[in-house]
């Protein structure tokens, strides 16, 4: 089987701009510290994590403890949030959001399936009690709260059938505070398609301690510690790290072993680390300036939508936006997204 889930939406929708290419963003006190459950089922024991002076206390609800795949929603609310702020609009801790588009861009399944989900994880998400020393913009204290505060699941009758309307995520005092003070960062939109949980735990812990360095050692315990990986042995988590370090598949992050450490390494640092691991461990990936090609259907779009702007320079601009970034799945949306949103409130030059 797989280690990495289908892409199920490559074709992304031409005509949704504002929020399918929102760049996704983690907390990054969740990413350092585990707080969601490893289990694919639920699971009723507390998770207790203490380490290097912090401690998390994790007691579930009824229906089980958050996972690691509930978390997406909490992504998704974080991402939008950062979007909005980055273009100047206010935010606060209560977040709108279209439910096909959060389950797109968090590459599940839009079928009755996908939506079926939701309510079980929001309320895990909400029962989930968190009682922590973990400082989230710089204020020391020991909090207790739930992860989000309150969710509406807005449904409006349509004959026979309810249609959603849409979710309203409340997020707590605690996960808002991070966002405020910029504690975030970006992760791959590939995270979304690793299947099992504790790949998705391994790549965040590399995204958050490698940084700007080219790799970051740890030892197995203090990995499993970490990783919230509780209810494994040791000898059995040892070997699934060998797994991950020959499968090789994690998105921006290549592992190798030495001895009872593991060492993650940033791709694109594989060159000058060759001398010290082994070459196949460090597969090349392409740098993000590249040829960017925008449609002339899409440019034909700008005299709707921008009149009395100069198309080209639009178009010429936005390459030179876009040429060291993540590539879009969709070109031509992400580019006429960019321009919305760049000439906003703006008269033509």
């Amino acid at each position: 089987m797989s280690l990495l889930l289908p892409e199920r939406h490559p074709v992304r929708d031409f005509f949704v701009l504002d929020v399918l290419d929102i760049a996704p963003r983690a907390d990054m006190a969740s990413m350092e510290h585990p707080i969601f459950s490893l289990s694919t089922k639920p699971e009723q024991r507390p998770l207790i994590y203490e380490h290097g002076g912090k401690r998390v206390e994790v007691v579930p609800s009824g229906k089980g403890l958050a996972t690691v795949f509930d978390k997406d929603i909490i992504i998704y609310c974080i991402s939008k949030l950062v979007s909005m702020r980055n273009e100047g609009q206010p935010i606060g801790p209560c977040v709108r959001l279209t439910t096909h588009d959060m389950l797109v861009a968090t590459n599940r399944p839009t079928n009755n399936i996908g939506y079926e989900r939701l309510e079980p994880a929001l309320d895990r998400l909400m029962g989930t009690f968190v009682k922590t020393s973990i400082v989230t913009g710089d204020r020391p204290e020991t909090k207790a709260f739930s992860l989000i505060q309150s969710y509406d699941y807005s449904r409006k009758k349509h004959g026979v059938f309810e249609r959603l309307r849409y979710l309203e995520v409340e997020l707590s005092n605690w996960l808002f505070r991070g966002i405020e003070a910029n504690e975030v960062l970006g992760i791959s939109r590939d995270y979304f398609r690793l299947r099992r949980p504790i790949d998705r735990r391994l790549y965040e812990l590399a995204r958050k301690h490698c940084g700007k360095q080219p790799s970051w050692r740890v030892s197995f315990e203090v990995l499993q510690k970490k990783a919230g990986s509780h209810t494994a042995r040791a000898r059995k988590f040892s070997e699934y790290m060998r797994h991950v370090a020959t499968e090789n598949h994690l998105p921006g992050y290549a592992m190798t072993l030495e001895q009872d450490q593991a060492v993650f390494w940033r791709r694109e640092e594989g060159a000058g680390a060759a001398n010290r691991t082994p070459p196949d461990a460090l597969s090349p990936v392409p740098s993000y300036e590249r040829r960017i090609v925008v449609s002339e259907q899409a440019i034909e779009r700008l005299y709707e939508m921008a009149p009395r702007w100069d198309k080209y320079m639009l178009e010429t601009m936005y390459k030179s936006w876009a040429k060291n970034i993540e590539p879009a799945r969709n070109e031509d949306a992400r580019f006429l997204g960019w321009v919305k949103n760049y000439t906003k409130g703006k008269p033509a030059p």
